[in-house]
């Protein structure tokens, strides 16, 4: 599996984007008003995988012989944490990559209402849709990133040897 490219989400987010829009120009009278839900359950799920990314992140990357974290003043005697195994570590992987895959095509879908939406601001319900439709859009947007994060955090390190050879190779 290879990571995910900020471009190809970017593009991801265009091309949904405008395809909502001119669907949204002739359909959106018929559709019922935007439930504002999706904003906390996005920002619930981003913080999830912030912090998942971050806790995997810290584990994977400790220096050998070092202790960090809460327990880098007790006692050698202590129980020290179990280090990660690789399934799951590659399981999460594949969740980030598909958490910011599709995180992109909400953003897209909701960029796309806030585009259509931005030209009939004067109404009660087009104002309320297009903030909502803001808020989701950004909402997404943070998805992407705590997704983009956690894929970041499941990269193997490299080996202490191989840093100073890219160092030295540099440097010539």
């Amino acid at each position: 599996m290879k990571p995910s490219r900020p471009l190809f989400l970017i593009a991801l987010v265009v091309v949904i984007g405008v395809i909502t829009w001119a669907v949204l120009r002739s359909a959106y009278v018929s559709l019922p008003p935007l439930p504002w839900t999706a904003v906390p359950t996005l920002l619930l799920l981003a913080l999830g995988e912030g912090f998942s990314g971050l806790n995997v992140l810290l584990r994977i990357r400790r220096a050998p012989g070092r202790r960090r974290g809460p327990d880098a003043g007790r006692k050698p005697a202590q129980k020290r944490q179990k280090p990660l195994d690789p399934m799951a570590v590659a399981r999460l992987a594949a969740l980030g990559k598909a958490s910011a895959h599709s995180a992109a095509v909400i953003a897209g879908v909701f960029a796309g209402f806030a585009a259509s939406l931005a030209s009939s601001l004067d109404k009660p319900t087009p104002r309320h849709d297009f903030f909502v439709s803001g808020g989701t859009f950004l909402a997404a947007c943070v998805l992407v990133a705590a997704a983009f994060f956690l894929e970041y955090a499941c990269r193997v390190p490299k080996d202490p040897d191989e840093e100073e050879r890219d160092r030295r190779a540099s440097r010539a």
